[in-house]
């Protein structure tokens, strides 16, 4: 669906199997930025090259339209289906360098950072053509310019990117949601990255991956309930105390989904490596 003068949305479905008989149903929502040519943010999972392509059909536009490809994290829902439609389109393939080493070898990032599913959900390994970092742009032909800003957190490279034509910012996986589970590598940093969001000038519309597009008083509302998120579960953590049961009675202590996945237990780990010596709950937090 189109969400903004030239930002079209789509919403892209997957499962993921969290134990015996568990199945998960998720989404992750794609950006098309329509110019005289056409920027794809995130690739969404192995196979979403087929709603990406036929979208394209039913708005008028072609595949190979697309000139660039903006990958704001390496994690499989983003990258998923990235080698299939750079082989079919010759897109520039842009990414943080912080991200390079996951999205070149997926085998890498499977061992590093197990995911249920993962060589389900992604395709294969594709080379990045461009490496950006806060403060770059990215030219889309047409005159539109998207602003480049390093949001570490989720992952060391994660960057969202602002589009000041449409009042636009797209976050990836930034900004945590409530009542879902958490998944960041670094909480502090998290912490910064959401306050860096809340400094940037004029947003009338946020575009996150795992949520619905937030517009006027939700924007600032969306991103206060992110920091929100993160100093709960910095509560519950330190309440739960060390151990290996850790996640699991952090997780029943806040109502979230009765399961625990690994990337939920990278984050209570993020949470122990804090512990309180470091100020992540602080007033600008509440």
């Amino acid at each position: 669906m189109q969400v903004t003068d030239h930002i079209h949305l789509l919403k892209i479905p997957f499962r993921l199997s969290a134990g015996p008989g568990i199945t998960v149903e998720r989404f992750v929502n794609c950006f098309l930025i329509y110019g005289s040519e056409i920027c794809l943010v995130d690739a969404g999972v192995a196979g979403a090259e087929e709603a990406v392509f036929s979208y394209l059909h039913r708005t008028g536009r072609k595949p190979d339209e697309i000139g660039a490809l903006v990958l704001t994290h390496a994690h499989p829902d983003h990258l998923g289906a990235a080698t299939t439609i750079q082989e079919a389109t010759g897109c520039t393939v842009i990414a943080h360098l912080a991200e390079r080493a996951w999205i070149e070898d997926v085998d890498l990032q499977a061992r590093e950072r197990p995911v249920p599913d993962f060589h389900t959900l992604v395709a294969g390994s594709v080379a990045v053509d461009r490496f950006v970092e806060g403060g770059d742009t990215v030219h889309i032909d047409g005159g539109l310019d998207l602003a480049v800003l390093h949001t570490p957190g989720h992952s060391p490279g994660s960057i969202s990117l602002h589009l000041p034509a449409d009042g636009a910012l797209i976050t990836g996986d930034a900004v945590p949601l409530p009542r879902d589970l958490p998944v960041y590598d670094d909480a502090a940093a998290s912490v910064r990255s959401i306050r860096s969001l809340m400094e940037v000038p004029d947003v009338t519309h946020l575009l996150a991956s795992w949520d619905d597009p937030r517009s006027g008083g939700e924007v600032s509302q969306t991103l206060a309930d992110g920091l929100l998120v993160i100093r709960r579960f910095h509560e519950a953590v330190l309440r739960a105390g060390a151990g290996e049961e850790t996640c699991r009675r952090v997780i029943e202590d806040l109502g979230l989904p009765a399961f625990v996945l690994p990337v939920v237990v990278r984050t209570c780990r993020a949470h122990l490596a804090v512990g309180d010596s470091a100020d992540i709950i602080c007033e600008n937090s509440r």
